[in-house]
């Protein structure tokens, strides 16, 4: 099991303390180092790493469960390097039955997540804004999250339970499962694509356990801004496709472009522009920083 030692200002400890704050906490999706890097300079205090993005950028497939934990842990940990800030990862069903779902919790938190969550949904599962979900019982449901929380004690690492069962059985159903999921000890609930602000206002309501909702352009649930969510009830927003999204767009049209007349667009970012992102300056100084570079060479 995992030693119950907890790191001080861990990732899970430092997410404890902005979700206790009260403020709605905005944590964009991240894929890759480069979005870790843009995400954490733009002052976010937390992101979150999307299975759906993971599964498009690292794997090249849609989000139907393919990508395996191993991939998913080996992604959390290149991103962690990358990102001090707290990261709310993804971990679909727990990749089994509760004893994957332990061995699940133990690598995401040796990774260095803040969070997990965890849903309810029978394989092949699907992205949750997708058609077509069929949802596991409601007692090994519950039993997937009191698995997980069990496997947490003694870490900071906080357990989000998601239901899809809005979509599949209706608000009643989900919040009947987002409140056995609190009694399982879930830290935070996520009732997955609420389709209106009554299914939001329902959800806030009912719910006592920190909320989170999960925000898509073009897709189920209503774009709303930081303090409306916070006013209906919600403490973490998730943002999955923010940055894959507009990463996509932009790469497809820039390939429009060179195809189209042999030119790549003008307007991007240069090659130091995009390596300061990542650090180029401290990188390049370290090394006289602490004393390493012999007179008369070079440090980079």
């Amino acid at each position: 099991m995992i030693e119950p030692t907890v790191p001080i200002a861990s990732p899970g400890a430092r997410l404890r303390a902005l979700v206790e704050t009260g403020e709605f906490i905005a944590a964009p999706g991240i894929y890759d180092g480069l979005t870790a890097a843009l995400v954490e300079s733009t002052g976010f205090p937390a992101a979150y790493v999307s299975g759906g993005a993971a599964s498009v950028a690292v794997t090249g497939v849609p989000d139907l469960g393919l990508m395996t934990a191993s991939e998913m842990a080996a992604h959390v940990s290149r991103l962690r390097a990358m990102s001090s800030l707290p990261l709310i990862v993804d971990i679909d069903t727990g990749y089994g039955n509760e004893l994957n779902v332990r061995h699940t919790i133990e690598r995401m938190w040796r990774a260095g997540a803040a969070a997990v969550h965890i849903e309810d949904q029978q394989l092949p599962k699907r992205c949750g804004h997708l058609s077509g979900k069929s949802i596991s019982s409601l007692a090994d449901s519950v039993s997937r999250v009191r698995a997980a929380v069990i496997a947490a004690a003694g870490t900071d690492l906080m357990v989000i339970a998601r239901t899809d069962a809005l979509a599949v059985e209706g608000r009643e159903a989900a919040i009947t499962r987002a409140h056995a999921f609190e009694d399982a000890g879930a830290d935070m609930i996520f009732i997955e694509a609420p389709e209106s602000i009554d299914d939001l206002e329902a959800i806030g309501s009912s719910v006592t356990t920190p909320l989170v909702v999960n925000v898509i352009a073009n897709s189920r649930t209503p774009v709303l801004s930081a303090d409306e969510y916070r006013d209906l009830g919600f403490s973490v927003g998730i943002y999955p496709a923010v940055t894959i999204a507009a990463a996509a767009g932009a790469v497809r049209s820039a390939l429009h472009q060179l195809i189209a007349n042999g030119l790549p667009p003008v307007d991007g970012e240069g090659p130091a522009d995009l390596f300061e992102i990542v650090g180029l300056s401290s990188w390049l100084e370290w090394p006289r920083q602490n004393g390493l570079v012999p007179e008369g060479r070079t440090a980079g």
